[in-house]
């Protein structure tokens, strides 16, 4: 029987990797994308190996009305890997209530208006899986990254709330958290900074986003049948 996921930022370096383990495992897959539509074509031919369907969504999910949008575009759905997002960084003092806004909505507010909409759906099977990607910020805090771990924080409790209601259903919720990834959210940094940040990371190096993409395969498949509210750090024991 074919098993479909939606896959949420899949243009982005968590979310293309994710996207590409999943392919592996045979998961026919939706997947999102907001203003790279060359990217979500260029993945869509790297995936056409795997012989699954891909099918792109537009949708922007800094507004409500995107969510309704992806919504509309689904038919038979088996799990959701909320992997959207952006990143915010500077004094709280100086963020701006649009800055706010903006990141309130694409990390809190679609997520749950999403995955609200979807359950009747996922509730059609006997398993079904939802996992949200959060960050090690949700879990422990950043000076001048106060607004960004504040909705990731929102995302780890939304998770852990969620997992006891739907639990019967025979759906699981759980959330990755990872600590410093090699994507696109590293650009801002210098060589130099990225070279300090190493320091301070046990492991002594950045994360890689298919490390990321091998916990969302694990998450989604029958050998994390009772697992459930959980928060997966990947993060090379940087916060414990």
């Amino acid at each position: 029987m074919k098993r479909f996921a939606l896959i949420t930022g899949a243009s982005g370096g968590m979310g293309r990797k994710a996207a590409h383990r999943l392919a592996e495992d045979g998961w026919n897959l939706y997947l999102h994308y907001n203003r790279n539509k060359e990217a979500c074509i260029e993945l869509m031919k790297e995936l056409e190996p795997y012989l699954i369907e891909a099918i792109p969504i537009s949708a922007d999910l800094e507004s409500p009305e995107g969510v309704d949008r992806l919504v509309e575009s689904l038919f038979q759905l088996d799990a959701i890997v909320y992997a959207s997002g952006t990143s915010h960084y500077g004094l709280f003092m100086d963020t701006t209530p649009k800055e706010m806004d903006d990141l309130i909505q694409i990390h809190i507010k679609s997520p749950m208006k999403l995955i609200q909409m979807c359950l009747p759906k996922l509730m059609r099977n006997e398993q079904s899986s939802i996992v949200v990607i959060s960050s090690i910020w949700g879990q422990t805090g950043a000076a001048c990254e106060v607004l960004y771990s504040t909705v990731k924080g929102a995302q780890i409790s939304f998770v852990k709330a969620l997992s006891k209601e739907v639990a019967m259903n025979g759906m699981r919720v759980n959330a990755i958290a990872p600590g410093a990834i090699d994507t696109n959210m590293m650009k801002g940094f210098t060589d130099e900074d990225i070279e300090q940040l190493k320091e301070e990371i046990p492991a002594g190096r950045l994360g890689k986003p298919e490390e990321v993409a091998d916990a969302v395969s694990f998450l989604l498949s029958p050998r994390s049948s009772y697992i459930t509210g959980q928060v997966l750090s990947i993060n090379g024991g940087w916060y414990t």
